[in-house]
């Protein structure tokens, strides 16, 4: 069937089926690299790049390169049936690689893979891959390149070749046909560039964390056993559940660790993650001298301050049921006597030894005076 192709309608995209080399300087070995491969079906401009894999990163790298060459964007995007951009090949209903679909959105374009097996369905790029077989391929593959740089500068001075190349068959050059008739009918470019994300669906772990690239990312606790989905970028990690987005982290290293937002933590967690040594010293200072002694003591005591922590809490939750004053003379008592603990000052408070010695040596009362009581003579 003889097919019109309208101008600004369609792009159609491919890999060349032959391989080019590049040899690693260092270890010397010989890598091989892709052709991609876009043809505009109005005017048959063509774009070519040489990237590492067919995998999905490089095979949308490659289409937001081939926007930005030809300065607009077609309506249609018409494709193989890769297996990283196509999960499933169905002629009624494709399963379009969510990544690739968001591309295509980005873009204010649509993907429409050409039928499983009929290559005429995209006849367009089969000759631009052949084209350039001949005029990129054939022609480079005597050269010797040491990086993928070097590469795609000679592809794009053979590029410019084919393109300004007049033709017979077209009646003038790709580049003439596209000023003159396709330009015009592209869509604009979006303000930024399409940013590669992948997709991975999980579940939330009962630490409210799910593992990305062997880090783990919270969310709020809340969602604790649901399903999401993360979307992965280079700089960021966004999770969604039931579309809306939930959180958002900056990559971090596969190092295992964990990245916590405090806001997603429970009250109780939350509590418990804002305690630190430095914390508990600021809070003692406010009751007094004798308070921030005694918890400095304890956790210079525990052969790690966090074994400390739960004391540090307990005294300074004492200042709901005692008044400041008294909590400070009771750590003052709890110094005199050795009494480093949570449990020996509330016994203090609770039986009023704070209230009957205020000083070393001093009651608050008139000195006992009885025949069995020997007094402090009695030892020197």
């Amino acid at each position: 069937m003889r097919q019109t192709h309208i101008a600004g309608e369609r792009m159609f995209v491919d890999y060349a089926g032959t391989t080019l080399q590049v040899i690693d300087g260092s270890t010397g070995e010989v890598r091989t690299a892709q052709l991609f491969v876009a043809v505009l079906g109005g005017s048959s401009l063509t774009y070519a790049e040489a990237t590492w894999s067919q995998t999905l990163p490089d095979w949308i790298g490659s289409h937001v390169r081939a926007y930005q060459f030809f300065g607009g964007v077609s309506r249609l995007v018409v494709c193989d049936n890769l297996r990283s951009a196509i999960i499933k090949a169905c002629f009624h209903d494709p399963n379009v690689n969510r990544s690739y679909g968001e591309m295509a959105s980005h873009y204010n374009t649509a993907i429409l893979p050409a039928r499983p097996y009929k290559p005429r369905d995209k006849a367009k790029v089969e000759t631009g891959v052949l084209i350039a077989t001949r005029f990129v391929i054939a022609k480079l593959r005597n050269r010797q390149y040491f990086s993928l740089t070097d590469l795609n500068a000679d592809i794009v001075n053979c590029v410019t070749q084919i393109n300004d190349r007049v033709s017979r068959h077209l009646g003038g050059s790709r580049r003439a046909l596209f000023e003159e008739q396709e330009r015009s009918e592209l869509q604009p470019l979006p303000a930024e560039p399409y940013v590669f994300g992948e997709w991975k669906e999980c579940r939330v772990g009962p630490d409210y964390h799910v593992e990305i690239k062997k880090h783990y990312y919270s969310v709020p606790y809340s969602l604790i056993r649901e399903k999401m989905w993360a979307r992965i970028t280079a700089n960021t990690v966004e999770l969604f559940h039931r579309g809306e987005r939930v959180a958002a982290h900056m990559r971090r290293p596969a190092d295992r660790r964990h990245s916590t937002l405090p806001e997603h933590m429970a009250s109780s967690h939350r509590r418990f993650a804002e305690w630190s040594p430095v914390r508990f010293s600021r809070l003692a200072s406010e009751i007094g001298p004798n308070a921030l002694a005694l918890i400095e003591v304890i956790q210079r005591e525990r052969p790690h301050p966090e074994h400390g922590f739960r004391s540090c809490i307990g005294i300074l939750n004492l200042r709901k049921s005692y008044s400041p004053e008294r909590l400070e003379a009771a750590c003052g008592r709890a110094l005199e006597i050795g009494a480093h603990s949570y449990r020996s000052l509330k016994s203090i408070l609770q039986n009023g030894l704070d209230r009957k010695m205020s000083k070393k040596g001093e009651t608050n009362g008139p000195a006992i005076t009885h025949d069995n009581i020997r007094g402090q003579k009695y030892f020197h």
